[in-house]
């Protein structure tokens, strides 16, 4: 019998595993409404020191979940969606840090969702899923943090909407975070943001497999989640990218209304590959949470809410970035300054648009790594 070589150890963190902690008290939510039992998804990366001062909390977007780096399984087709960021030597430095990374709630990969099972009768909350906020994503995560142990967090990070959850934790447990990385973010959503998403919404909303909310016993809307998610992923390129990647070509065949231009099947798959892995009502959950994204309505004005803050704060705006533009960084820069607050920036020259973040690993790297060493001196 022929002997079956081992599957090689890939680079970074390895292999890692998804872990869950429950609770059974309920979450008070910021409408009044409460949420529980509760599940939080996670993962962990490197070692907890003796003292537990190098805990670095990650943040994800609105696509993302708790699998942040490294791999599940050998026949993983690629490794988490930030793992050029974070292993031994990278920017999120493994050897040094414990970095943590878990799913949000409202999302549809192992934290309690509209998937979820009702308490009552055991079937998927659906409809009957409360609203929830940005705040009320941050309050959960700290129930995770008092269960891992730790008292202070060396640094909260995360783009676009995981921007926003840094900026909550800042202001919301000033004394519990040290550092807050912000890349591609606001500190609230724009009207054009909220417009994009709500035609997201609408389009899902509008799919009949929808049936207000409570379709898990059937076909999910898979027609509308797709038009969403089209809609959505154009807003995190830009306009050079797109020339650049698929400019005018298209199939030799006869033109007819179906995909015929190379951004066209682009779309199709992109679409496609996010049917398989998210839930049509965490995507309407989640976009509601971040349109309801307001720091300077939450607080008075921006100043004011910076002015709670004790972190050091370092924020990444991006050249082409036209969801949540440089200028949106600029003004938190200002507030922050005005409150007293240490706050820099820095703005990346890329083609990449929005999803620079997550793409321009090298020129961030070498930012975010000195910004810890600071910290870490401190």
């Amino acid at each position: 019998m022929e002997a079956i070589a081992p599957a090689p150890t890939p680079e970074g963190v390895g292999f890692v595993r998804t872990q869950r902690m429950h609770w059974t008290t309920p979450l008070s939510l910021t409408s009044g409404a409460t949420l529980g039992p509760l599940t939080i998804a996670y993962e962990t990366y490197g070692e907890l020191a003796p003292d537990r001062s190098n805990a670095i909390l990650i943040l994800h977007a609105l696509s993302g979940d708790a699998h942040a780096a490294g791999y599940h399984s050998p026949t993983d087709r690629k490794p988490g969606w930030w793992d050029g960021m974070i292993g031994p030597g990278r920017a999120f430095d493994t050897n040094r840090y414990f970095v943590i990374c878990s799913n949000v709630i409202g999302g549809c990969r192992g934290s309690t969702g509209p998937s979820s099972p009702h308490p009552v009768d055991g079937k998927p909350y659906g409809s009957r899923f409360p609203i929830i906020t940005i705040e009320d994503m941050v309050h959960a995560q700290q129930r995770l943090i008092d269960a891992l142990g730790i008292d202070t967090l060396l640094a909260v990070a995360g783009g676009s909407m995981g921007g926003f959850q840094a900026l909550a934790w800042a202001v919301e447990y000033p004394q519990r975070v040290r550092g807050a990385i912000l890349l591609a973010t606001s500190a609230r959503s724009s009207p054009q943001t909220v417009a994009w998403n709500y035609i997201g919404r609408r389009a899902i909303m509008a799919d009949p497999r929808w049936r207000g909310g409570d379709y898990y016993d059937g076909e999910p809307p898979r027609d509308g989640l797709a038009v969403a998610r089209m809609l959505g992923h154009i807003t995190y390129l830009c306009e050079p990218k797109l020339e650049q990647r698929f400019g005018r070509r298209s199939d030799s065949g006869p033109l007819d209304l179906g995909p015929h231009f190379a951004i066209e099947h682009y779309l199709e798959h992109q679409a496609a590959r996010f049917n398989e892995r998210f839930d049509a009502n965490s995507y309407l959950t989640i976009t509601r949470a971040m349109d309801s994204w307001d720091l300077a309505a939450r607080y008075g004005s921006l100043t004011a809410a910076f002015d709670l803050a004790r972190a050091r704060f370092l924020a990444l705006a991006y050249s082409s970035d036209w969801l949540y533009p440089p200028s949106e960084t600029y003004h938190m820069a200002a507030a922050a300054q005005a409150a007293g607050r240490s706050f820099t920036t820095h703005l990346i020259m890329t083609d990449a648009g929005h999803d620079a973040f997550l793409t321009d690993i090298a020129a961030q790297s070498v930012i975010i790594r000195e910004f810890l060493d600071r910290l870490g001196s401190e």
